[in-house]
């Protein structure tokens, strides 16, 4: 039977570092379906993480880097690049050092992307974990099933954010090699990615729990900048300008390029 290879990617830096053997016990719980395996991309955003101290080293599917600090998104694309060298894996999974991935979260991602071939990513329903092992769920999610391409894109124009979250994210390599992985921001790079993909395909909703997203003082959406002032407007500038440029050059030529979508 030939392999199936799904690569985790995981940027991390000093304050998060302690909890990788959360989250490694976490994959450990995901039962994949036949012929398919794991592989977790650990990418250490600057030097001093020694993500090594913290996971065991006779796990040959765990590879272990580092880069020079630029933040999770690039972290993330940098452990993206190591996929693409071998070329071996279909899709990415996104995975933060912070976080807990949920029993059957790869197993459903899989599935859905074996099955269906327009469907170029999938995202699943996340619960927030509070310091105090209990966790907090939102109203709002989309029902269970296909995302067609641009509803993604309409929910942010209106909100300013996201209806799914994008630290569930699974996608199809080649989608994201055509979008060169996150954007290059201190923050909302992840959600650039997701509207790119939004413009490229249709996606998918799991309404079953595919992530616990743990709340805790050093993670970067505790910032002051992150939701509010002037980083926080050439942020959802640059996001919604690439969007609208993907949108329109994904346009049948010919057709007119209205200024609002």
């Amino acid at each position: 039977m030939s392999r199936h290879l799904v690569s985790i990617v995981t940027p991390v830096h000093g304050p998060a570092v302690s909890l990788l053997p959360e989250a490694y016990a976490s994959i450990l719980q995901q039962e994949l379906p036949e012929g398919w395996e794991w592989e977790w991309l650990i990418q250490e955003d600057g030097e001093g993480v020694h993500a090594v101290a913290h996971l065991p080293g006779d796990d040959p599917r765990i590879s272990i880097d580092s880069s020079r600090r630029g933040g999770p998104q690039v972290a993330r694309t940098m452990a993206f690049a190591r996929s693409c060298m071998s070329g071996e894996s279909e899709y990415i999974k996104v995975f933060d050092a912070d976080d807990l991935m949920a029993p059957g979260a790869l197993a459903r991602d899989i599935d859905v992307l074996s099955r269906r071939p327009t469907v170029g990513w999938t995202t699943s329903r996340a619960l927030d974990l509070l310091p105090d092992g209990s966790t907090v769920g939102f109203d709002g999610d989309p029902a269970r099933g296909v995302l067609p391409a641009g509803s993604v894109w309409r929910y942010w124009q209106d909100n300013k954010r996201a209806q799914v979250h994008p630290a569930t994210l699974c996608a199809r390599r080649e989608l994201l090699l055509v979008l060169g992985g996150w954007m290059a921001l201190p923050a909302s790079g992840d959600t650039g990615l997701l509207l790119g993909l939004d413009a490229l395909a249709d996606g998918w909703f799991h309404d079953e729990v595919g992530l616990l997203y743990r709340k805790h003082p050093d993670q970067i959406t505790q910032h002051p900048s992150h939701s509010q002032g002037p980083e926080w407007e050439a942020r959802m500038h640059i996001i919604e300008h690439h969007t609208r440029a993907l949108r329109a050059m994904l346009r049948p030529r010919g057709q007119a390029c209205p200024t609002a979508p």
